[in-house]
C-alpha cells in the first residue's frame, strides 16, 4: 500500500496494492500543472481512498481530463480521465519510498528546453499507453 498527501496535509490518500510503473509527461499542460514534468502512476479508481476530499479542487484541463490539487496549498495530486476506470496519482505526493520506477517519457515534443532526459527510458511524442 502506498500513502501520499499534499504539502499542508489537508488531503491524504492511500493506494491499495503496489504502485505500477510510472510515466513522466512533458506536455505543456502537465508542465504548467506541476511546475516541471508530471510523474504519475495509473491506479484503478477502486484502489484509491482519499481523505480530505473536500479539499481537492478539480480543474477540467480538457473535455476528457480533470486534474486534482489541494485547494489550500495547491499541491498537484491527481490526473483523472472520468470516463476511464483508472486515475493517475502524482509520485511526488507519495510519503516515503514509492516502490516503483518510471517506464517511459511521453509528449517529448512539448518538453521544456531547460532540461535534458538521459535516463535511457523510452521517449514518445504521444501517449502510447492509454490515449487519454
Amino acid at each position: 500500500m502506498a500513502k501520499g498527501s499534499c504539502l499542508c496535509g489537508a488531503v491524504s490518500f492511500e493506494v491499495a496494492g503496489a504502485l505500477p510503473t510510472a510515466d513522466g509527461c512533458h506536455c505543456t499542460i502537465c508542465r504548467k500543472f506541476s511546475g516541471h514534468y508530471f510523474v504519475s502512476a495509473d491506479v484503478p479508481k477502486s484502489a484509491l481512498t482519499v481523505t480530505g476530499e473536500e479539499n481537492v479542487t478539480w480543474y477540467a484541463s480538457s473535455e476528457k481530463v480533470r486534474r486534482g490539487f489541494c485547494r489550500i496549498c495547491g499541491a498537484s495530486l491527481f490526473f483523472d480521465p472520468p470516463a476511464r476506470d483508472w486515475i493517475a496519482v502524482a509520485l511526488g505526493a507519495i510519503d516515503g519510498p514509492t516502490g516503483t520506477r518510471m517506464s517511459e517519457h511521453i509528449f517529448m515534443g512539448n518538453k521544456g528546453d531547460y532540461y535534458e532526459i538521459a535516463d535511457g527510458l523510452p521517449q514518445h511524442d504521444t501517449i502510447p499507453k492509454h490515449g487519454a
